[in-house]
């Protein structure tokens, strides 16, 4: 068994002369939640997407429960499953089409698939909607039913790319409740989001990306430490970015600079 369950070691990614991601080394461990943040165009999309091997990384090695997603990705992607920030379903399936779909593509009997599939309906509350063709679904509709086709596989890493994008208070709770439960039973989430708050209630440590770099992986409390402040992580987030000359508001700026 493989010490982390998420390595990537000095990861480049180039598009032509631009770097996207610039020699990013992070491990991540079983059982952790691990938030990744940064301001749009960091590069977390795109490290998320080299992570399941829909990217090729420019130079550099990932591993995902030891296997490289390069040179044994069939084997690294069975232990995966990811969650996008805008859910794609087929819209001539219904909902449990295409988590059976899901359930068939990935080996699992016809009896697992079912008990599976009847766990996650219940567990997203679609009973409602869950036969109709996905073309009537409403964003947060197909949001849960993508997490549900993510969980069926009970995967040991599951990547999640803004998970609370067009969910309702009620499913939101839900969402963040059942990551803190993976983790807690030794699964591993890596999680992408801008909604800071999220990241500070539920996740084990942090990662900071600006402009393909990592600029801070820790614990908010090291955070805190480190930057000598006890504020939110929103604040100091946003002084980070500001130092490395992140483009903020004026007046978002003007607010940083005098906290």
């Amino acid at each position: 068994m493989a010490d982390y369950a998420i390595e990537l070691s000095h990861v480049t990614k180039m598009y032509g002369r631009k770097v996207a991601v610039d020699r990013l080394c992070l491990k991540i461990a079983r059982g952790e939640l691990f938030a990744f943040l940064g301001p749009n165009g960091a590069g977390k999309t795109t490290t998320i997407k080299m992570i399941c091997g829909l990217l090729r990384p420019s130079s550099g090695q990932i591993r995902v429960g030891g296997y490289d997603v390069v040179l044994d990705g069939e084997r690294a992607r069975r232990l995966l499953a990811y969650v996008p920030d805008e859910p794609y379903l087929y819209e001539k399936l219904t909902g449990r089409e295409f988590l059976t779909l899901i359930c068939r593509l990935y080996g699992l009997s016809d009896r697992i698939a079912e008990q599976r599939i009847d766990h996650v309906i219940e567990l997203f509350d679609m009973a409602s909607y869950i036969d109709q063709l996905t073309e009537t679904y409403s964003h947060g509709m197909k949001q849960r039913v993508v997490f549900g086709a993510a969980l069926v596989r009970d995967p040991e890493v599951l990547v999640v790319d803004e998970p609370l994008v067009g969910l309702d208070p009620i499913t939101a709770r839900l969402v963040k409740n059942l990551l803190r439960q993976r983790a807690a039973e030794g699964h591993t989430v890596f999680m992408s989001t801008h909604t800071l708050s999220v990241a500070e209630e539920i996740a084990d440590r942090i990662g900071i990306l600006h402009a393909g770099r990592l600029l801070w992986c820790g614990t908010l409390e090291e955070l805190r430490a480190t930057r000598r402040s006890d504020g939110r992580l929103e604040d100091i987030f946003l002084r980070l970015i500001a130092e490395e000359g992140g483009r903020l508001p004026s007046s978002v700026r003007a607010l940083v600079q005098t906290d």
